[in-house]
């Protein structure tokens, strides 16, 4: 049962009650034209009684309302045939009868069953003489009641649609809660995704590979070079730990607080020594959101994991540039090239574009087969330079 129908019911039971004690007083106090007054007394007792026993579950239960219903007419013959001015109970009589009923054929036709009983009533008590009225009386009391009966019933179809549509937009809620929290779900793997790959996995890429070279040296008796290559396998591993705790701590991994320009100086510091690829750096220190600085410094990282595992290039190259609404950096390289018009398999790529594009960036990648590679990305960026202007981009490849 819905709150509306509760208080509805509750409503009822009180003005029931309350009604039956006033034409108890009524049958004590008013006329009546007989010398015992106990049908009256009884059939108010029989009322009360079969109401609390069963008549209160006839608005929910159609059993009970199939047994109660018949009282209602019964009363309201009874009553005003022994004590006329006890038809006062037709006021109750009729708003119980249409909400124990279903449908509203039935109740304007118990409606009109009371009325009739209470004019018969009327009639046993009053006499011949008072026809006319009796018949006015209850003709009008049957409309109002049918008036009042289909108002009723209106309120209690909107009720049942406001319910049916509270638990329509509830379902509709719960199910929208469940699709935006899968998809935080999804865009957080998604991210989680992109940052192990432009980070851990890189790292670990680059302990591999001077694992590999280290192994070589090895067995060509090389040991002058394995103290260098240890150097920079636990300078890497300790890189790869620093990214995983930055990553459990949910912060932007990478970008110290000496800025963008002094991160992407490391990485190629770091790239060099571990591939002995030279790779030059033109980046000035530049006021920048974070959330930029680590879109581009996973743009730079990206570019030369793609260099180290595909490229096999003599040189490459870091510059950045920051106009008065844009920044951008570019990374090109010497190598084998690709054809970028040919969709890619990878992770790399595509999770570039997608981190990109939440940023609200571009990405434009141009490349051929023997002519190396150029990676160039824009953001929008307010900021200025902190420092002196940074020179212009270099020129593209050749292709």
């Amino acid at each position: 049962m819905d709150r509306i129908t509760a208080h509805r019911n509750w409503g009822l039971h009180v003005a029931f009650g309350v009604t039956v004690a006033l034409v108890a007083v009524i049958a004590v106090l008013g006329w009546s034209p007989w010398s015992v007054r106990w049908p009256a007394f009884a059939m108010l007792g029989v009322l009360a009684v079969a109401y609390w026993a069963f008549g209160w579950r006839g608005y929910e239960d159609r059993r009970a309302a199939a047994g109660f219903v018949p009282l209602l007419v019964l009363a309201a013959l009874v009553l005003p045939a022994v004590v006329p001015s006890t038809a006062f109970i037709q006021c109750i009589l009729f708003p119980v009868a249409w909400c124990q009923l279903d449908r509203v054929r039935t109740s304007v036709a118990v409606s009109v069953a009371i009325g009739v009983a209470a004019g018969i009533g009327l009639q046993i008590a009053s006499g011949p003489s008072g026809l006319v009225s009796t018949v006015l009386i209850e003709g009008v009391s049957i409309a109002g009641a049918c008036a009042l009966g289909l108002w009723i019933t209106r309120i209690a179809e909107l009720s049942d649609e406001r319910r049916r549509l509270i638990d329509e937009l509830r379902a509709t809620q719960d199910s929208l809660a469940e699709a935006n929290r899968a998809a935080g779900v999804t865009s957080e793997r998604e991210r989680l995704a992109r940052e192990i790959h432009d980070t851990v996995a890189q790292n670990l890429a680059g302990i591999v590979m001077l694992t590999e070279r280290a192994r070589g040296d090895l067995a060509a008796d090389r040991v002058g070079r394995l103290d260098e290559r240890l150097t920079v396998l636990e300078e890497s591993a300790r890189a790869a730990l620093e990214e995983s705790r930055t990553l459990v701590a949910a912060g932007a991994a990478g970008v110290a607080g000496d800025g963008l320009g002094a991160a992407l100086h490391r990485l190629g510091e770091r790239f060099t020594r571990e591939t002995g690829v030279p790779v030059t750096v033109d980046a000035a220190d530049c006021a920048l959101d974070r959330d930029a600085q680590v879109v581009l410094l996973r743009t730079a990282q990206e570019a030369l994991a793609n260099v180290r595992a595909h490229a096999h290039a003599a040189s490459a190259r870091i510059a950045l540039h920051v106009a008065a609404d844009r920044v951008g950096l570019r990374i090109t390289d010497d190598g084998a090239g690709f054809d970028a018009s040919r969709p890619t398999a990878g992770h790399g790529l595509r999770g570039l574009r997608e981190r990109l594009a939440l940023a609200g960036g571009t990405c434009t990648i141009a490349s051929a087969v023997g002519r190396g590679t150029v990676v160039e990305v824009t953001l929008p960026s307010a900021a200025e330079p902190r420092s002196r202007a940074v020179p212009q981009p270099v020129s593209e490849v050749t292709r």
